[in-house]
């Protein structure tokens, strides 16, 4: 398990498919904000599951973030994850992002240490289950 105060940084180059145009949340071509809180997930993600014992694995639980500056395709973004908290199985983390040029977004995601094979048991019994109509 990763102590508090690791950080880990993690670079995409912004590509269509990152668009918010490509992805349904504008109509212009720079990151969506969908996508910059998936790199953020995954960065904080990638800090903590390969430290974890066998069977268990993290879930995004909470994110808050301002998206403040658009980024054009082709530049790079580096998210920075730090972890800042940890509370029993709910890990903190404080996170921003740059482009090539400056500040992108910044916030805090909260991650939960979960089984492996409770979740997934769970996940099955709900797929089981009587659906509304």
């Amino acid at each position: 398990m990763v102590d508090v105060g690791t950080k880990r940084a993690q670079t995409w180059v912004v590509d269509k498919e990152h668009l918010a145009s490509a992805f349904g949340s504008g109509l212009v071509d720079v990151l969506a904000t969908p996508v910059l809180v998936g790199f953020f997930e995954e960065c904080a993600r990638t800090m903590v599951d390969p430290t974890l014992p066998s069977g268990q694995k993290t879930v995004g639980m909470a994110i808050a973030m301002d998206h403040v500056a658009a980024t054009p395709p082709g530049m790079r973004v580096t998210v920075i994850a730090e972890l800042v908290e940890i509370d029993r199985r709910r890990l903190s983390f404080r996170i921003e992002a740059r482009d090539e040029v400056e500040l992108v977004a910044r916030g805090t995601h909260d991650r939960f240490i979960i089984d492996e094979a409770r979740f997934a048991a769970g996940v099955a019994a709900k797929q089981s289950a009587p659906r509304d109509t």
